[in-house]
């Protein structure tokens, strides 16, 4: 295991992908964070927290994305589904779609297909706090914390203090353990 950012530069990753949004838009009160489950939700809540900080109240939702994967079917017989809870219309807004990790890119076609279910955004953009090698589907951001150049068999950690009771990326290579 290799740890790609430790607790301080995780906390300032975060910090830079907020002054990213803040520059590329000039309507913040357009604005919505979406966090895929479940990773994608800390960072939206902790992006949502910066925004809030300085005086802006940002639009959040909670995505799952289960039942719009493309291997449902293989993945099981009954997913488990978790909360989807977006209390306002995605029509016309600013869309950031908030995950861990940008990786094959189906995860964020099935969070694009779930949100364009509930109405056409002006823009969908994508936030990660890694993005690594291996695209499948023609999807990229520039709204990433750090760039990871990863083999086939390597996997990326983004953990965070929430749910793993720690603030880190970590890259595991062939045969270790996550």
């Amino acid at each position: 295991m290799t740890q790609i950012l430790n607790k301080e530069s995780f906390e300032e990753a975060i910090k830079k992908l907020a002054e990213k949004i803040r520059e590329e838009q000039t309507d913040l009160n357009n604005i919505a964070f979406i966090g895929i489950h479940t990773r994608g939700v800390h960072l939206s809540n902790r992006l949502a927290k910066i925004f809030k900080n300085s005086g802006v109240n940002v639009q959040q939702g909670i995505l799952d994305i289960n039942l719009y994967r493309d291997d449902l079917s293989q993945s099981s017989d009954k997913p488990i589904l978790k909360e989807t809870k977006i209390t306002f219309d995605v029509s016309g807004k600013i869309i950031y779609l908030i995950d861990d990790v940008l990786y094959t890119g189906r995860t964020v076609r099935a969070a694009m297909d779930a949100v364009f279910d509930l109405g056409r955004p002006q823009a969908v953009h994508l936030v990660v706090m890694a993005k690594r090698s291996g695209r499948e589907l023609p999807i990229d951001t520039n709204l990433c914390a750090i760039t990871i150049d990863t083999k086939q068999d390597d996997s990326v950690a983004v953990r965070f203090e929430e749910t793993d009771n720690v603030d880190e990326i970590s890259l595991f290579g062939k045969g270790e353990q996550i």
